[in-house]
């Protein structure tokens, strides 16, 4: 677990009588706000560390004073991956604002979704120059880090081998630690891996043969990627602040859509990818609808993704749980009322 990001932009606040916020130092967003009686405190976990650009809402919500807008003073956490186990405890501690998974509620876990950061699969599936189609795949080798058998990589590459009446057997998994995924693919060890966007950019860049084979998104249209989510106990106990946060990342990912120029530089400080990369991952990003606008919530989705845990093995078939149990939608309509009510930016409607 990491330290939170610090911007370059030092946005300072200053609490004077009655810890009003001083508006000559605060971005829009918070010289907007009413004075705060107090800044409530909440940890808000992001799942990579350093953070993909799809997980970049709470630094953007951070930079441009939309926590503070809404009375909070946000800590953001990186995890070594969503399923680590500090971001497994954070979760079920109630410690932080993490990504929660169905599966971790079919495990037993006191835990509950309470907002869609990124309702859609923002990767893409990417190969080496000599697989054209998802055929040329049979006896290649193809990426499993991240967890090997079972885990994400080695699932969407058993579904992409699926598109071609291909099964697991008829290629080979090659594991690793998750920054290897890029280099390997560039160097032509692994011939198929998931990619985030802004690592598209980098491979191609390094080598021009590298593409993609397909959008995960379009492959996987009801798949729900990432979720925030609590203990059940401290969203009872703390709703008006849940509320208040999710907000507040409603704000920063509708500005995502409408003001590239606004949050490339943030996002750019927070992940460490080149300038241009992240350009491109900004367009697919936004292309695809992969962030929320709303309340990033549609229960047909939610049950899908449930079931095909269940179709995976990764909840027993007699734990699954129900939709309801898994997302609470109350919180994220109200935090989209606090928000200024639902939009359609685009096509963008979730």
């Amino acid at each position: 677990m990491r330290n939170e990001f610090s911007s370059g932009r030092i946005l300072t606040l200053v609490l004077i009588a009655g810890c009003s916020v001083a508006a000559g130092l605060q971005p829009a967003a918070a010289q907007d706000a009413k004075p705060c009686a107090t800044m409530r405190k909440i940890n808000i976990g992001v799942s990579v560390a350093p953070p993909n650009v799809v997980h970049t809402s709470p630094y953007v919500a951070k930079e441009l004073g939309y926590f503070a807008k809404h009375c909070i003073d946000a800590t953001i956490i990186q995890f070594e991956g969503g399923s680590s186990p500090a971001a497994k405890a954070a979760a079920a501690q109630g410690t932080a604002l993490v990504s929660v998974s169905p599966i971790a509620v079919g495990h037993g876990v006191k835990v509950q979704q309470i907002w869609g950061l990124a309702p859609r699969l923002p990767q893409a599936y990417t190969v080496s120059a000599d697989v054209k189609t998802a055929k040329d795949l049979k006896g290649k080798k193809l990426n499993a880090s991240g967890g090997g058998v079972g885990g994400f990589n080695w699932l969407m590459g058993r579904q992409v081998l699926e598109t071609a009446g291909l099964t697991v057997n008829d290629v080979k998994f090659v594991g690793g630690a998750t920054a290897g995924r890029v280099p390997g693919l560039v160097s032509g060890q692994i011939d198929g891996v998931s990619l985030h966007p802004e690592d598209v950019y980098v491979a191609r860049k390094k080598n021009p043969g590298v593409h993609v084979l397909v959008q995960l998104s379009d492959l996987l249209p009801n798949y729900f990627f990432n979720a925030y989510g609590a203990q059940i106990d401290w969203i009872k106990r703390d709703r008006e602040l849940m509320v208040d946060a999710v907000a507040a990342m409603i704000e920063a990912n509708r500005t995502i859509y409408r003001d590239e120029a606004k949050v490339l530089p943030i996002i750019v400080k927070a992940t460490g990818k080149p300038k241009e990369a992240v350009e491109y991952a900004w367009k697919v990003l936004t292309d695809h609808c992969v962030w929320s606008v709303n309340q990033g919530y549609d229960a047909k989705r939610t049950a899908w993704t449930i079931d095909n845990d269940v179709a995976n093995g990764y909840i027993a078939a007699d734990k699954k749980p129900t939709v309801q149990r898994v997302f609470d939608e109350s919180i994220a309509n109200d935090a989209v009322k606090r928000a200024g009510g639902p939009v359609k930016i685009g096509k963008c409607t979730e």
